[in-house]
Order: C-alpha cells, then structure tokens, then sequence
C-alpha cells in the first residue's frame, strides 16, 4: 500500500475520537443503557454510539473512499478494497460497572483480512499497535516492544475467556477441556485480554460467538508480535465466531487438539 503513513495517522485520530467520546460518559451515574437482544443482556450505550459516531466523521472527512463496518452503525461500502472494522467500545458490560478493562477496536482489512490494528484502552492509557512493521505498545511506561510468549506446556499456560460459559453447551465442554489443562484461568478482560497475548503476558485466549469487529484488531496486533488466530479449527477467524489466539503455534495446536477432542 502506497497509503500506509495516512491509515496510521487515521487510525490514531480515530482512537483519540474515540477515548475522547467514550470517557466523557465512563462512570457517569445518569448513562443510559439500552439492551439489543432481548433475549439476553447484549447492552449498548451512548458511549457506544458516541464513539463510533465521531470515528465515522473522522473517516468521512480524512478516507472517504474506504469502507466501514462498526458494530452499532453497520455496514457502509467503500470503492478502495479498504474496510475500517470499528468496535466502539468492546466491552461495554465492563464500560458499565465502571471497570477499566473495556477498549476501542480499530482494524484496517482487505479482501484477505486485517492489515493494521490498535487496541486502545481509553482509561488506563495504553495503546496497542500492530501492522506494516509495527507491533508496539504505547501508554504511561513509555513505549515498548509487542512479542508473544515462547512456547512452553499447556500445563504452565495462562488462559483467557470473557465469560466462564463460552457459547454453548459443546463450545463450553471443549473449552473446558482446555481450562482444566492450564495452569492458570482469567475471565472477563475483553478485548484487553488479546493485548496481553500480545505482550506476552498470557499464552492463550478461547472465546466463541464473537463478531468480526470483535476480533480484526486482535488478529493484526497479534500476528505482528508473533502468534496466531484461527478457528477452532485452524482456519482463518476474520469472520468471528468461535477464535483461539495463541502466543505461538506450539500451545495453539496443544490446545486445539483438546477443542476438538
């Protein structure tokens, strides 16, 4: 691409937007939250909204050209084979119990899937890079370089899920198989719980149902610093669904075997 200078920019406009929005209304007493699926607690907000908004107006004026799919504004095609995949606020139940934990998703993709990411946590100050060349963490400390961790048993391995029920009852079933393995099991980190793989804080991070604006960025922050996101099955994870990120492809392929045991 002949344009990567003007998407790091962009993207990095974007997370500031978006931090921005997103905390004005982060712990605030009188935010609202409205439930998208009745048939469970699938909460949004006006910080979702917010957020995702002043992304969008960023990309209207700066990449007109480019596609965008966010979670709360859906789809809007684009004429240059680029597509903006927008998480506003992933997380939004810990946005809600005012935990910090909860991040802005921000991936550049092509047909083959993401080419550049960042995983912004708007509270605690970090901001997680990957892609052309870059695989970098920026916040409070400094900046640093991103690199997964060295391979070593599943039974010494850390491991990360948002929810102890993952997906159904046979999506939790396999994951178990994993979790009963590992040394050490982590819930309800969203989106950070990816940047930690990255930094090669954890080893592993199953989750299944998931969107694809729930796991672009990860993939490219991920992939730069040296792991890897699949399926279930070790095929590609762009479209969501069930994901299993690994530090490196020792302990991805010890703990798919269990997933499809």
């Amino acid at each position: 691409m002949d344009d990567r200078n003007s998407i790091i920019e962009t993207a990095h406009e974007l997370a500031e937007a978006a931090r921005g929005a997103a905390m004005a209304l982060f712990r605030q007493p009188s935010l609202g939250v409205d439930n998208k699926a009745p048939a469970h607690f699938d909460p949004v907000t006006a910080a979702d909204r917010a957020a995702e908004d002043a992304m969008r107006a960023i990309l209207a004026r700066r990449r007109p050209q480019d596609g965008i799919l966010g979670e709360e504004r859906g789809h809007t095609e684009g004429t240059s084979g680029l597509t903006w995949v927008l998480d506003p606020i992933d997380g939004t139940r810990a946005f809600l119990c005012g935990t910090p934990t909860w991040g802005v998703l921000i991936a550049v993709s092509d047909a083959k899937g993401p080419v550049y990411g960042l995983i912004d946590q708007p509270h605690i100050g970090e901001r997680f890079e990957g892609g052309f060349g870059l695989a970098q963490v920026a916040g409070p400390h400094g900046i640093h370089p991103l690199r997964t961790r060295a391979p070593r048993p599943l039974r010494e391995a850390f491991l990360s899920s948002t929810f102890p029920e993952v997906g159904s009852a046979e999506e939790e079933a396999a994951f178990r198989r994993v979790k009963d393995q590992a040394r050490l099991t982590r819930y309800g980190m969203d989106c950070y719980a990816y940047a930690l793989l990255a930094a090669g804080q954890i080893d592993l991070v199953i989750e299944a149902g998931l969107q694809p604006y729930d796991i672009h960025a990860p993939i490219a922050v991920i992939q730069a610093a040296g792991g890897l996101v699949t399926d279930w099955t070790g095929g590609p994870a762009v479209q969501g669904g069930r994901v299993l990120a690994a530090a490196n492809a020792a302990i991805h392929a010890e703990a798919m075997a269990l997933l499809n045991a």
